[in-house]
C-alpha cells in the first residue's frame, strides 16, 4: 500500500534544490514535443553528488545544471 504522505516527486524539479532541472525528457513528455538533446548528456555526475539526492528521487528527477555545475566547481 502506498504511503500517503509521501509527496509525489516533481521530475522537471532538481532533487538538490527544487528549481526546474531543464530535462529534455521530461519537458517532451508534457508537452509531447519531439525529444532534444539535453545538456546532462555533456557532463558526467560524480558519485558524491548523485549520493545527494534523496532515495525517494533516484532515477526520477535529474539533478539541474546549476548544481551540476556548482559541484563541478567546487
Amino acid at each position: 500500500m502506498p504511503n500517503p504522505l509521501s509527496a509525489p516527486i516533481d521530475t522537471c524539479a532538481c532533487p538538490l534544490c527544487g528549481q526546474p532541472n531543464q530535462c529534455s525528457m521530461e519537458v517532451a513528455k508534457t508537452t509531447g514535443q519531439p525529444i532534444a538533446k539535453c545538456w546532462c548528456l555533456n557532463v558526467s555526475f560524480s558519485p558524491e553528488l548523485l549520493a545527494q539526492i534523496p532515495v525517494a528521487a533516484q532515477n526520477k528527477a535529474c539533478i539541474c545544471q546549476a548544481c551540476a555545475t556548482k559541484e563541478a566547481n567546487g
